[in-house]
């Protein structure tokens, strides 16, 4: 089996609900393809790009599967049509209903059209490394040589005056979902 770090986010609802439902029915339908073994908290951060649309909500769970990086990619990209989200029509960092990135797959290094592992934006990003420094401080990042642990504090030595940027949410329903 692989180990996968998935991220989620969405400010959009879904058929599901607001952005934090559709991130409960999102790590539900993952665990179709894997079993979730470690979950960030939710976390509402601010957009980054195209800044004026609804803050997002953002979490990590850690996946493990059989399936390949590619066959893995093609299952996301799946789930996050299922939420409504259309990647063809929408505005490049807008609004979304979901979005599902593969950041680390094990120690793969893969640099093709369409799939990059490590993530390539994966150390610029708060709204990622926070919550997977939540579940995997220590995880040496492929092809970087350092920790998230690391790579969030080099992140936040460059970031100065984003206090809200990234801030932890409460959510009974994804706690639930985590312990069931």
């Amino acid at each position: 089996m692989r180990t996968a770090y998935i991220a989620l986010g969405a400010n959009l609802p879904s058929w599901a609900g607001p952005p934090a439902a559709t991130l409960c029915a999102a790590a539900k339908r993952l665990e179709e393809i894997g079993q979730l073994t470690a979950r960030s908290s939710l976390f509402s951060t601010e957009p980054v790009g195209f800044a004026d649309q609804p803050r997002f909500v953002n979490a990590v769970v850690t996946l493990k599967t059989d399936l390949d990086p590619h066959t893995l990619l093609k299952e996301l990209l799946a789930i996050e049509r299922a939420f409504g989200r259309d990647r063809l029509n929408e505005i490049q960092n807008g609004p979304r209903s979901l979005d599902l990135d593969i950041l680390l797959m094990d120690d793969l290094e893969i640099h093709e059209a369409g799939l990059e592992l490590p993530h390539p934006r994966l150390s610029e990003r708060a709204f990622v490394l926070v919550p997977l420094h939540e579940i995997a401080p220590d995880l040496r990042i492929a092809g970087r040589g350092k920790t998230v642990a690391e790579l969030l504090q080099a992140l936040h030595q460059s970031q100065t005056g984003e206090a809200n940027a990234v801030v932890r949410m409460e959510s009974d329903q994804w706690r639930a979902a985590a312990q069931s």
